[in-house]
């Protein structure tokens, strides 16, 4: 065939896959959770890895407290949510529930004033601190609501007319069971529990034990919360199924790739210390390379908790607390730190504070793995404005290596570019064809490069 046969068709081809690229781009965006809130990673705090099982309204104050106090507010961190255990919970057939079915405020742990519900005095005091208050739910109706038949708000129905023998998943307190969707009165039903959250203020709603089958769930809540007409975050948890992502960006703005990242059983005295160790961390190299194409502004891969804060009662050292950040940030992940504020170790809150690697998470594009050869990972991304992010991680937690990358395969097309250490600032000057560092056990190289 002719040579200018060849170039028109080659540009015919070329054509061809930059429209389908846009398009295929435009309906991923299009798809995203349309609720407004979410467009970057969320920022905040959660209860569940330090504070756990006991959540009260004073330690909630605390940390909110600590939260606009050391900084991280101005920093950027803005969500301060309630895990598990705030609602009462008096056996196995599952949390106690008002008049209407829904679950009902644990008095004890967080006291009403006067008329005012104890969860919204709290959110009052967060938002008086000018943070957001998230809140915690798992999927279906309490079994108790089906006992007493509870009518549902602003219907002819009742819990009775909605509920399935299914069981749903609440892992502490059980006694959840699923909801039929396609019956009147259920949507009804999430509606009003949407609405007295609003009503108290909740920013954030987070809906836990999701797995595929609960997509009806996850439909109705998302629904719930838009008909609100209060701008509430919704993310899901935990450990979801990647073939549902597409699913999952549609109708919340955040979910759990995988498991919880706190180290069950190694806490020592009684205590929620250690949070975390290296090896829960290891788990989510993988986790971030594989979900990868699925994260979008507005609709976020979580790899949970943030377990940096507390120094050493972190549970992982200081150069893995700077790749656990580095690893979040590039993979663009809500950063919800599970540590304790009140407490905070001078070097951890540095690291939070780092504007430039908070700069790489709220870019709010998920980086690639470029590099998968045993500890050595290297994973890059490249920003609106044409700089690359490179981060060259050791993954071993035991010894030391150096770990390369080609330039040109990171993204930097000409191959030769401007770099500076996103960790402590400094300007690594010109640096050309393949980029190596020497890392210690566990550590991170976070660089900028502004091609050349």
């Amino acid at each position: 065939m002719p040579r200018r046969a060849w170039a028109l068709i080659s540009a015919a081809l070329l054509a061809a896959t930059a429209a389908f690229a846009a398009g295929a781009l435009h309906a991923t965006t299009a798809e995203a959770e349309s609720n407004g809130v979410g467009l970057t990673p969320a920022l905040g705090w959660s209860s569940w890895s330090f504070i756990r099982h006991d959540p009260t309204a004073a330690k909630i104050d605390a940390q909110a407290d600590a939260m606009k106090n050391s900084g991280l507010a101005g920093a950027g961190f803005q969500y301060v949510n309630v895990d598990d255990f705030w609602y009462q919970c008096p056996g196995s057939q599952g949390p106690n529930v008002d008049a209407n079915g829904r679950w009902v405020t644990d008095p004890a742990k967080f006291p009403a004033s006067g008329s005012t519900n104890g969860i919204e005095v709290v959110a009052d005091h967060v938002h008086a601190d000018g943070l957001k208050f998230g809140l915690y739910v798992t999927p279906g109706v309490s079994h108790r609501a089906v006992v007493k038949n509870s009518p549902i708000l602003g219907t002819p129905y009742h819990i009775d007319d909605i509920a399935t023998t299914t069981g749903e998943k609440n892992y502490n307190c059980h006694g959840m069971v699923g909801i039929d969707y396609s019956k009147p009165g259920a949507q009804p039903f999430i509606d009003s529990w949407a609405d007295e959250f609003a009503s108290w203020g909740v920013d954030y709603v987070k809906i836990d034990g999701v797995g595929t089958g609960d997509i009806p769930d996850v439909k109705a809540w998302s629904a719930a919360l838009r008909q609100t007409g209060r701008p509430i975050h919704l993310e899901l948890s935990n450990n979801l199924s990647i073939s549902a992502a597409s699913t999952w960006a549609q109708y919340s703005n955040g979910w759990r790739t995988g498991g919880d990242i706190e180290c069950y059983g190694c806490e020592s005295g009684g205590s929620s210390y250690p949070l975390t160790d290296w090896a829960q961390v290891q788990r989510r190299f993988g986790q971030v390379a594989s979900w990868q194409p699925d994260g979008d502004p507005g609709a976020f891969n979580d790899y949970d908790s943030t377990e940096v804060g507390n120094g050493s009662n972190d549970g992982i050292s200081a150069p893995e607390r700077q790749s656990m950040l580095s690893l979040w940030a590039l993979g663009a992940s809500p950063l919800i730190l599970g540590t304790d504020l009140t407490h905070l170790d001078a070097t951890d809150l540095g690291y939070l504070k780092n504007a430039r690697v908070l700069a790489v998470d709220q870019d709010a594009i998920d980086a690639r793995r470029i590099v998968d050869n045993g500890n050595q990972q290297v994973f890059a991304k490249t920003e609106k404005n044409g700089d690359v992010i490179i981060g060259l991680f050791d993954y071993s937690g035991t010894s030391g290596l150096t770990v390369s990358v080609s330039l040109t395969a990171a993204g930097v097309s000409s191959g030769k570019g401007t770099a500076t250490d996103l960790w402590s600032g400094a300007s690594l000057g010109t640096v050309s064809g393949t980029y190596r560092v020497t890392l210690g056990a566990g550590a991170v190289r976070l660089i900028r490069v502004t091609p050349n």
